[in-house]
């Protein structure tokens, strides 16, 4: 499946998003700094701008994951873990950076920071009730089901 994707850079030096692979699901995100690089320190979180607004197709939203090679080996992800951006929201994309690691990590400008991934979504009407069908789970939720 294929959707149109309009992308604005809001900054002349940002990136446009790209897949690295043809079968790839997230199209990575690159930071777009004032300066040459961010130092975040040891469990902080830092706003990185990516310089790019998008306009998302209704009934998609993007999902801002984190790159598992900066995750696992620099300790860098997305503090919100996954980023919702909403078809009407057209504002430029920032990854609220969190360092979970023991020790001051940097970002440099037009580094991968993040991917996005394009996912279709469903509206629930949500309806207030005084009941719920009964099933054999019922209410067993954290481990209720096995390990």
């Amino acid at each position: 499946m294929q959707a149109t994707v309009r992308v604005k850079k809001l900054n002349e030096n940002a990136q446009l998003p790209r897949y690295g692979s043809e079968r790839a699901a997230g199209a990575d995100l690159y930071a777009c700094l004032d300066c040459d690089s961010v130092s975040i320190n040891a469990g902080e979180t830092v706003f990185i701008k990516t310089g790019i607004a998008v306009e998302i197709p209704d009934g998609l939203v993007g999902l801002v994951y984190a790159r598992s090679g900066l995750a696992c080996k620099q300790g860098l992800a997305p503090a919100n873990k996954v980023g919702v951006i909403d078809s009407d929201y057209r504002g430029e994309i920032m990854v609220a950076m969190h360092n979970h690691s023991s020790s001051a990590k940097t970002v440099e400008n037009g580094e991968r920071i993040a991917q996005i991934v394009f996912a279709p979504y469903v509206t629930a009407n949500l309806i207030e009730s005084e009941t719920l069908d009964d099933t054999v789970r019922g209410a067993g939720g954290f481990g209720s089901t096995g390990k």
